[in-house]
């Protein structure tokens, strides 16, 4: 090390002690502090971050022996190990340090004392220590009891102990005492498996476990770990000359070991603290001290993340494969199973025959998915067919070099039973990414956003997973049409290559969508697709956004939106393809991004241009006709439920023609339903109700009925806010006689929220029945993730189509009480809201109002730009709180 060790002293007297002892802290403090001063130095001139982690733990070695010496100068029957992390013989800048001291029986009162001498001495250190003291006896039943201290002890490293206690402890967990070899393996997996379970047993999430994701340095530990208990060797090395590891196998582990300590020794740096997540608020600066530097194409921090993606997927696929082979050690080799020819089972694993298998051909790799998808769900591929198949990846031809036959082969897989099952084993196995190199690019991509939660490959299967369960021809309560669409399909495998196309181009530069485009072609090509099944492959890739775009940002209530987009689809095939696409892409991006109201929006703009292509797009639908269709539907609707003729007539006359246009039939019936029930009532009273918009749903339905005031659009707003509820959508009409018809689409925005419709309906209406004047936004702290992903406001203006309102957008970062606070602006100013659009894609917000002044017209240059500040301020300051 280049700082020295601390001082040490033989012992002290009770009068100088303290004295004595502080200055050994502060000088113990300063060299360690020396220490990873210089250490972090090496590490930013890219030192191995392995090896600094070694020499970390020689420098608290020094210290921790120091003050044992100070504590016990004499021998007293104790010794002292290093166990856990700190035992392997590696510490991180901000690890853990564990300590177990190994008694023969009760330390007894003067030895207490020392210890606890010993503990407070390591902790005014600025050490994390924690301790244990146990006799060897005590050491087996808490082992044999606990598998994380069984573990720790597995680790133990002798500190200041002779070699009687270090037999002692080793035969404290020996085998026939505590947990025999296969009994702590098969604990060990489960525990894993486990483990990776609480992590969505994927590391390809936004901000990633280093040390316990799936992939990460703990699953490397378990493999040294089972090693150590089946075979007694603490490294992976000496199992290649037994034939448990192969040496390409141990210099790939090694290599992503390292790759992952460089990471979260930095980590431990940028943060300050022992934090193994690498979140936001560290991914930029660990990047940036790392070296990664933005370039045209990707960030210098997805780079970095990639690079972990990458390595955690090796971890992982060696890690099985060596499981596997431990398990064979314990259980011997299984009696092989023939399957056909050419592949067999052996103890639910599919094997190949032939010892020699692939020999370079990727259509043998094909054969083995195929017989892979006729078994179904098997334990996976057997270990050393896995390992023959990683080592013959490189060998492989891509698709570009490949023969007919081969790219037959892989469209037969596409066809065949489970198609989506092999594309996800091929991926994993890195064979898809092989067939496709542009594949290979985006594995491990990430985009740095809170809008997609996956890297581009995870993300690619988890769509063309929403496909596959598409197909099952089940209904699902998060779909409510794809069940229905997906059997109409010509040719499915057609949408899953959309689906594996679809975001392929994603990090290249320029338009993914129109890149993508562009190789799905030359995929459909290359396999001998015909021209109308190329096009429609390709068209689908080129606009696999159109529709989602088009139902989140535009409104599809208005027909000339619903022509355009009919115009563009063209047909009722590309409509079902890209309705189905669209439904698994937002699906498959974010977990909390899909949601009842996307789904019938989605639902609804499917129906209403299957309308529009049935009429022919040479008859586009005029307003009257809509209007009198609508109000049709909704009078025999209404008189089912024993309304009769004269009646329904007054009610829908109270609404705005605009409802037949905006909202569904059932929506208005509902409504009118409402307005029958509080007939004769106060007809100043507001009319408040709230309904699910489906059985099961947490997606809730808000309509608002009663004399317009300033500010009651604002007043709702606030309400719903306040009560946990997120806008999606709202609609604020002006019926005859000043009478207005609000209603909201909402889902709940956290774990405060109230679901109950009647309750929300009862809150929201006590509001309302007060002064207006008095509601207020609530106050709240940003949300620590938004604080890395800040959009810059912008705030424009147009002037509606007809004439008669300005359109207000508004660009921002998506935060809590977003919508409140622009709401209690527009009040402040005086404005009125005619409608809102409300979209949200991940940490960003794109809202569209239609405004007027009090006097009900478009708004001036001035009232504009007096907007504009009003509305920068009140976003700009709300972020910084």
């Amino acid at each position: 090390m280049d700082a020295a060790a601390p001082p040490d002293a033989p012992g002290r007297s009770d009068d100088a002690g303290d004295a004595g002892d502080a200055a050994w802290v502060q000088a113990s403090r300063d060299a360690l502090a020396a220490a990873d001063a210089a250490l972090a130095a090496r590490f930013d001139r890219g030192e191995d971050a392995g090896r600094l982690a070694v020499e970390r733990a020689r420098a608290v070695d020094a210290m921790v022996a120091g003050a044992w010496r100070r504590c016990f100068p004499q021998p007293a029957g104790l010794a002292l190990f290093a166990v856990g992390g700190y035992g392997r013989g590696e510490l991180f800048p901000h690890s853990d340090i564990d300590l177990l001291v190994l008694s023969d029986e009760d330390p007894g009162m003067a030895a207490g004392s020392a210890l606890s001498r010993l503990f407070a001495l390591l902790w005014d250190c600025g050490l994390p220590v924690s301790h244990s003291v146990r006799s060897a006896a005590q050491c087996t039943e808490v082992a044999a009891e606990d598998l994380t201290v069984m573990t720790a002890l597995l680790d133990a490293r002798p500190i200041a102990a002779d070699d009687v206690a270090r037999a002692a402890l080793a035969r404290a967990i020996a085998p026939d005492r505590a947990w025999p070899a296969r009994d702590f393996f098969l604990a060990k997996a489960k525990e894993q498996e486990q483990r990776h379970a609480r992590f969505g047993d994927t590391s390809d999430n936004l901000e990633p476990n280093l040390k316990d994701g799936p992939g990460g340095l703990r699953d490397l530990q378990t493999l040294g770990w089972m090693a150590r208990r089946a075979f007694g060797t603490h490294e992976l090395d000496p199992l290649v000359a037994l034939g448990h590891v192969g040496a390409d196998e141990a210099a790939a582990l090694e290599r992503e070991r390292l790759a992952l300590a460089r990471l979260r020794y930095g980590l431990h740096l940028v943060a300050g603290r022992g934090e193994d997540r690498l979140r936001f608020d560290h991914q930029k600066p660990l990047a940036e001290r790392l070296g990664y530097a933005d370039d045209a194409r990707n960030l210098g921090v997805e780079q970095m993340m990639q690079g972990f993606y990458r390595s955690a997927a090796v971890v992982r696929r060696i890690g099985d494969r060596l499981q596997q082979r431990f398990e064979e050690h314990f259980d011997g080799a299984a009696v092989p199973e023939p399957v056909d020819e050419r592949f067999e089972l052996r103890r639910g694993y599919l094997a190949a025959r032939d010892h020699g298998w692939p020999h370079g051909d990727v259509g043998e790799v094909f054969s083995l998915f195929a017989a892979w998808a006729q078994l179904g769900e098997l334990r996976g591929l057997h270990t050393h067919t896995a390992r023959a198949l990683a080592e013959a990846l490189d060998a492989l031809s891509p698709y570009t070099a490949a023969g007919d036959a081969q790219r037959a082969a892989f469209l037969d897989l596409l066809r065949g039973p489970s198609p989506v099952r092999s594309l996800e084993r091929m991926a994993r196995l890195g064979v898809l990414g092989r067939w496709i190199p542009a594949f290979a690019q985006v594995s491990g991509r990430m985009q740095f956003d809170l809008f997609h939660v996956y890297t581009v490959d995870q993300h690619t299967l988890a769509v063309l997973r929403n496909l596959a369960s598409f197909a099952t021809g089940e209904p699902d309560e998060r779909f409510s049409r794809t069940h229905e669409v997906w059997p109409g399909l010509r040719k499915p495998e057609l949408l899953l290559l959309a689906g594996l196309f679809h975001d392929i181009a994603k990090g290249r530069g320029g338009d993914h969508s129109e890149l993508g485009a562009v190789d799905a072609r030359a995929f459909c090509e290359a396999h001998g697709l015909g021209e109308a099944d190329t096009a429609l492959v390709e068209w689908l890739v080129l606009r696999h956004l159109l529709m989602s775009v088009t139902a989140q940002k535009q409104d599809i209530a208005d027909p000339a939106v619903i022509h355009r987009f009919a115009t563009e689809v063209a047909d009722r095939e590309r409509l079902d393809y890209l309705y189905l696409l669209t439904c698994a892409d937002i699906a498959g991006t974010s977990p909390k991004l899909w949601n009842a109201w996307k789904d019938r929006l989605l639902a609804d703009l499917r129906d209403a241009t299957r309308l529009a292509l049935r009429r022919g797009l040479e008859h586009p639908v005029a307003a009257a006709e809509r209007i009198a269709e609508a109000r049709f539907a909704v009078a025999a609707m209404l008189a089912g439920e024993g309304i009769d003729a004269a009646a329904t007539e007054v009610l829908l006359d109270r609404f705005p023609a605009a409802s037949f246009l905006r909202a569904r039939p059932e929506q208005v019936a509902w409504q009118a339903r409402a307005l029958h029930e509080a007939t004769g009532e106060d007809p100043e009273r507001m009319v408040v109700k709230v309904r699910l918009v489906a059985p099961g749903s947490a997606a809730m339905e808000v309509f608002v009925h009663g004399p317009d005031r300033d500010g009651l659009f604002a007043a709702i707003v606030v309400t719903l806010d306040r009560l946990g509820l997120a806008i999606q959508q709202a609609r604020v009409l002006d019926g005859p006689g000043g009478a207005v018809f609000d209603s909201f689409q909402v889902l709940p925005g956290d774990s405060r929220a109230d679901c109950d419709p009647q309750v929300v309906a009862r809150k929201l209406a006590a509001v309302l029945a007060g002064p207006l004047d008095r509601v207020r936004p609530a106050q709240r702290t940003q949300p620590r993730h938004l604080r890395h992903f800040r959009i810059v406001p912008q705030v424009g203006f147009d002037t509606s189509g007809d004439g008669t309102a300005t359109v207000l957008s508004l660009v921002s970062t998506d935060r809590p009480g977003l919508l409140a606070d622009v709401a209690h602006v527009l009040r402040s100013e005086g404005l009125r809201v005619h409608d809102a659009r409300i979209a949200t894609f991940g940490a960003r917000a794109e809202d569209v109002f239609r405004v007027t002044g009090e006097d009900k017209q478009p708004l001036g240059e001035a009232a504009c730009a007096r907007l504009r500040d009003a509305l920068l301020a009140r976003i700009d300051g709300e972020a910084q709180r």
